[in-house]
């Protein structure tokens, strides 16, 4: 059995839910030691202890970071937040698993990332959406070229998210999020999307806030991508779809076309053969934010424990979600924005 490696959670609020779910799952594997859970507001961190009623909830954040036993830190707290706890966790000598997107702007991020080396600790960035099994097949079939050569992509995102939604103090504002959807919503989307047809460049792009939301930042953002290889792609991503749509990615190759919506995959090659990954659970496209399970919460976690033991680097690093990071501010510059440095 692997040797336990004891962990601390930081915030707990909706997306700490499946965290709390995945550190329960391998705790009773023997694979991890849960030393705190900490929150930051009363009414959230009573909530997350109901539901919880067998984690260390509390609120002093500077004991569970200096806490000698803890080797690391799961913080999911507001992006505007990730910089300085994610900086005295590793002045800490702890390692930080970190939840999407890595900071508000690009160059904190840089910053986030760089601390982490200096402190040579481990950074793994909570993009779970590559742990799916039918992204981990496709990405199997692509890079082994048993789909041909890439002739063109699509990336489709029809979410809802409701007004409510935004009237959170904080959602939807760059000071705290430091961005819409694509920062927020799609950034699951759209690196899976990057990481799989390789994007090089934005041609055009569009960028706005609809009618439908009363909000800082961008709810609809449109793009057509060049790749690598010089293929043709494109891209739409909204939370203003009511009452929210499975997203989709559609890649059209030379030996088969893949479409991946949600957790389902469909690959229909040329010669008549078809090949089917059934979902796995759905993936939070609606007003239910938190409607999806949380398996691959739990296969970020596993990676990024194996990845301390074993002294390797993590699946999704700070450098490789600092490309998908790169990659949006790019596009909403096309589109007309200027996303903060």
């Amino acid at each position: 059995m692997s040797k336990k490696i004891a962990v601390s959670l930081i915030g707990v609020g909706p997306g700490a839910l499946p965290h709390g779910k995945s550190l329960l799952d391998l705790e009773a594997e023997g694979r991890v030691e849960i030393r705190a859970v900490v929150g930051r507001g009363a009414e959230k961190t009573k909530a997350f202890a109901a539901s919880f009623p067998t984690l260390p909830v509390g609120t002093d954040l500077d004991a569970a970071i200096a806490d000698p036993a803890t080797e690391a830190v799961m913080l999911v707290t507001p992006p505007n937040s990730h910089l300085e706890i994610a900086r005295r966790c590793f002045s800490a000598g702890k390692h930080v698993l970190l939840d999407k997107p890595i900071d508000i702007t690009l160059g904190r991020s840089e910053a986030l990332v760089a601390a982490g080396r200096a402190a040579g600790r481990k950074l793994g960035i909570n993009l779970q959406f590559r742990f799916r099994a039918a992204s981990l097949r496709l990405d199997e079939l692509i890079r082994t070229e048993a789909l041909g050569r890439i002739e063109a992509a699509s990336m489709t995102v029809p979410w809802w998210r409701p007004q409510a939604y935004y009237d959170e103090p904080g959602r939807g504002t760059l000071a705290r999020d430091g961005g819409g959807v694509l920062l927020t919503q799609a950034i699951h989307n759209l690196d899976l999307f990057r990481s799989l047809v390789d994007v090089a460049e934005v041609v055009a792009a569009q960028a706005t806030t609809t009618g439908i939301h009363r909000m800082e930042t961008e709810d609809y953002v449109a793009a057509l991508l060049k790749l690598r290889n010089g293929a043709p792609a494109s891209i739409m991503t909204t939370t203003a779809f009511y009452p929210g749509l499975t997203e989709r990615i559609e890649i059209m190759a030379t030996k088969a076309s893949a479409v991946l919506a949600g957790g389902n995959l469909d690959i229909r090659y040329l010669d008549g053969r078809h090949e089917h990954v059934e979902a796995d659970g759905n993936t939070g496209a609606g007003a239910n934010i938190m409607d999806f399970p949380h398996d691959w919460h739990k296969a970020v976690l596993t990676d990024f424990l194996d990845a301390i033991r074993d002294d390797r680097e993590p699946k999704i690093t700070g450098e490789d979600a600092l490309e998908t990071h790169r990659l949006i501010d790019r596009i909403l510059r096309k589109g007309g924005l200027n996303p903060p440095e």
